[in-house]
């Protein structure tokens, strides 16, 4: 039956592709659409970090499918740079959770190391370890290009038969006898199920259905940060942040001479105009990453600030990703985004979720994923959190 299904996914980032593929890897019919390129928007200004050095046992679930599929596309001849992920802890209650994740994500399949205050610097030489604890490690864990993520899984959907029209914006939308019709700037397009993965566009496109989506486009910035010499050792990813407790900020190896650093906010934004945000990154956040990378690398040789740029994080009210139809009476609209700063890494687990959804009625991927539903009680304004 899923062969006469034609589902249009709206959104050519890794929402959007690793839901389309997923889509077409169980016999639907599928036709991509983005406004622009594939990985122009959110999902292409991302620093790209794959970790799983969570302290929830869900989150742990949902990146045991994550990293799965990443293997899989991995083998299939996507880049992926395992150098390692080291979440920093400041308090011994912090070193506890750490404890506890380990532990959970054993369980899982995962390889994670803890260490002790006087053993981070094994890790990281240059690293201040003042007003630390310790911290946990992922070896297997490290980064990968978003670009040529969307790139490459758009390629593996086209040579599965997929469509996949860039530089194509859906204007309208109206429901027709069992199914939907797609207004284009490259002409209409019909469809049986429409899943919006459209990223910080997502409320607009769900508007033109009459839908009120609450995914909010909070901009962050990053930076360079160039060395007159390489290190002499590979600089895992490097986060000052558990559960919402840390300066935010995180930092690691982008090549030899070159590190990319951010700062990961702890509190809520205002949300951005996706069309007409500044992308480009302030002197006061310049100023405040220095600030932050002087305190934790000091002794760093040789570094000097590099090219910046900021993009959005499509965020929801509890920073958990929205998957699954916005309304239980129209199954045949499904939303799949909402990813926030870990939009990279779960993407493709949202994908799968929103693949069960379209074609299942029903999450049966992942255990407990009935959680990620836009529901009324989290489908809830940026001015709540404000």
């Amino acid at each position: 039956m899923t062969a006469q299904i034609h589902v249009a996914v709206i959104g050519g980032g890794a929402a959007g592709t690793s839901t389309a593929l997923a889509l077409i890897e169980q016999g639907a019919r599928v036709t991509l659409l983005d406004a622009d390129a594939l990985g122009s928007g959110s999902s292409g200004r991302s620093v790209g970090v794959v970790g799983t050095q969570m302290t929830d046992p869900f989150q742990i679930e949902l990146r045991r499918h994550s990293i799965a599929r990443f293997r899989d596309w991995e083998s299939r001849g996507l880049r992926f740079n395992h150098i390692g992920y080291l979440r920093l802890a400041r308090t011994e209650a912090q070193m506890e959770a750490l404890e506890r994740s380990q532990r959970m994500q054993a369980g899982a399949g995962f390889e994670a190391r803890l260490y002790r205050r006087d053993q981070l610097r094994e890790l990281v030489p240059h690293l201040s370890t003042e007003g630390l604890a310790g911290g946990i490690f992922g070896p297997n864990d490290g980064f990968l290009d978003p670009y040529e993520l969307c790139s490459f899984l758009g390629a593996q959907l086209r040579a599965s038969g997929g469509a996949v029209r860039q530089f194509c914006k859906v204007t309208g939308a109206r429901r027709t006898p069992g199914g939907y019709r797609l207004e284009t700037t490259g002409g209409p397009v019909d469809c049986d199920v429409v899943v919006n993965a459209a990223g910080a566009w997502a409320p607009r496109i769900a508007a033109l259905f009459g839908q009120v989506l609450h995914i909010h486009a909070e901009r962050h910035e990053a930076l360079s940060v160039l060395l007159d010499q390489p290190l002499g050792y590979v600089m895992p990813m490097v986060m000052d942040l558990i559960d919402g407790q840390g300066t935010g900020l995180n930092f690691r190896h982008e090549k030899p001479t070159e590190l990319i650093s951010e700062i990961h906010k702890v509190e809520t934004a205002p949300s951005e105009n996706p069309d007409a945000y500044n992308d480009q990154c302030g002197d006061s956040a310049r100023e405040m990453l220095a600030e932050l990378l002087l305190e934790r690398l000091p002794d760093l040789p040789g570094a000097r600030l590099g090219r910046g740029w900021a993009g959005l994080y499509p965020e929801t009210f509890d920073h958990r990703p929205f998957v699954g139809p916005l309304d239980p009476a129209e199954p045949g609209l499904v939303t799949v985004g909402g990813g926030g700063g870990y939009g990279i890494q779960l993407s493709p687990v949202m994908g799968l979720i929103g693949a069960d959804w379209v074609l299942r009625g029903r999450p049966v991927t992942v255990a407990g994923a009935e959680a990620l539903l836009p529901t009324p009680d989290r489908n809830r304004p940026l001015r709540e959190v404000l």
